[in-house]
């Protein structure tokens, strides 16, 4: 029998049996499971609610079960329907009466609650672990690649002069605001649904700031309906995996272009390549269209979670038992895709000469030329029109702006003066971008180092 069964005359058809059952996935909270249990073991026992002996029979049962299952000595039932019947039902047969003390003042909602917080708390410390090391290989490439020029684009025309450490430092910037939205969501999280009971708490004197305490929560929920219908840690959770994996889909892209033939920016390592069955000159970045692809798995995971919780009243309703595949996938996904494509980074292979050939194209000094302009004292907006001309006059001579004469630069404007040429030079352009956040050598610098200091505060905790 159900060790909820006391209600019921019927055994449950062996359909609904395998419908109901969650065992087959929630099976990997198990020690989330055990280590709830072993705290609100332990709180009954200090609040003199079971004996204190029982208490400590059932925690060291507990552990022994634990060890157990570590070791591959039990086999989870379907028949139990989830993890908590399971460790329940092992801790019964190993202690009697003893076991059947441990549900006391407590339900699988709450229980579910406070595993599922666990397990997405120990997550989101293996994931942020994971983007500091993208974080380093990140800055690595910056700081290899300081000075190294290359095309930024807008609209993925070129348009200004960079640097691939400038590049590298974008989305450095995008991968530290990950980790914060990471940290963020697990700040929220910091709070323990152990002892709400099914919605209503208990009628037993539990101290539950006792159990958040042995957990490692900073405080009890507030409120026990709010306690095991909210998911909201799990729908952030989600969030901050959908945005980091569209900022690894956008570096994909880029990688993608940039190992193409027609760009040639870099090369991947072959390790972090594959090839084709039938074209023997093929080199495929597979790894960063996988991350591109695998994106969507993660954004599937975070809708399917919203659509489920839309439209359930107060308190727990079986329909919350779909909210644990959508993240138990989108973490093994994201857990996944994050080192491997910090691996592929780390092992390419820059061509500063690809990039410094694409720079010399496409007119991106015209900005400099009408900022040249400016300077002495020309309104910004003629400067503008004087400069299209001249990309007009280049385009119909088959010339560049640094390949243009002197006296082409005079028959546009008297202003130009010798000096234009070196304001022009790709370098120049560079270089005295030194605003904040420009692509500068010193003002990189300063933004390896923004990223240094952060990376350090979370490398010593």
């Amino acid at each position: 029998m159900k060790l909820w069964g006391g209600r019921f005359d019927k055994e449950t058809d062996a359909l609904v049996n395998d419908f109901n059952s969650s065992i087959s996935f929630d099976a990997r909270m198990y020690r989330q499971d055990i280590e709830g249990s072993i705290a609100h073991a332990a709180m009954l026992g200090e609040q003199g609610i079971i004996a204190p002996e029982e208490a400590a029979s059932i925690i060291d049962g507990l552990r022994g079960i634990l060890a157990d299952v570590e070791a591959g000595k039990v086999a989870f039932s379907e028949d139990n329907e989830d993890i908590h019947m399971n460790v329940e039902t092992f801790l019964t047969q190993r202690l009697g009466a003893a076991g059947k003390r441990l549900h006391t003042g407590r339900s699988r909602n709450d229980q579910v609650a406070v595993d599922f917080r666990m397990y997405v708390r120990q997550a989101i410390g293996e994931i942020t672990g994971l983007l500091v090391e993208l974080e380093q290989v990140l800055v690595r490439q910056a700081k290899g690649e300081i000075d190294t020029i290359m095309p930024g684009y807008t609209h993925l025309q070129r348009a200004q002069p960079v640097t691939f450490g400038h590049y590298m430092m974008a989305y450095a910037n995008m991968i530290r605001r990950d980790i914060t939205r990471f940290e963020d969501c697990l700040e929220r999280l910091d709070e323990c649904p152990l002892g709400a009971g099914a919605l209503a708490g208990s009628t037993h004197p539990l101290n539950r700031y006792r159990t958040a305490e042995l957990l490692g929560f900073a405080k009890p929920t507030d409120n026990s309906l709010d306690s095991v219908s909210d998911r909201d840690f799990a729908l952030e959770f989600l969030s901050a995996c959908s945005i980091l994996m569209m900022h690894l889909s956008r570096f994909s892209e880029e990688i993608i272009l940039w190992c193409s033939w027609e760009f040639q920016f870099i090369e991947l390592d072959d390790a972090y390549s594959t090839g084709s069955s039938i074209m023997p000159q093929k080199k495929n970045p597979d790894i960063a269209e996988l991350v591109r692809g695998k994106t969507g798995r993660v954004y599937g995971s975070l809708v399917t979670l919203l659509t489920v919780m839309k439209g359930i009243p107060l308190a727990y309703n079986k329909d919350m038992q779909e909210d644990k595949e959508c993240v138990f996938d989108a973490i093994d996904t994201v857990k996944m895709c994050v080192p491997v494509f910090a691996a592929m980074l780390d092992t390419m292979k820059v061509k500063p000469e690809r990039m410094a050939q694409a720079a010399s194209g496409g007119f991106i000094n015209a900005t400099d030329c009408a900022d040249y302009l400016a300077k002495k004292g020309v309104p910004f907006r003629d400067a503008y029109t004087l400069v299209g001309r001249l990309v007009n006059h280049c385009i119909a001579t088959g010339q560049t702006l640094d390949s243009l004469s002197m006296e082409e630069y005079k028959a546009l404007s008297p202003v130009f003066e010798q000096d234009v040429y070196q304001a022009l030079s790709l370098k120049t352009c560079v270089e005295q971008r030194r605003t904040v956040g420009g692509p500068a050598h010193e003002e990189v610098e300063r933004q390896i180092a923004a990223i240094e200091d952060f990376l350090a505060k979370r490398v010593k905790a």
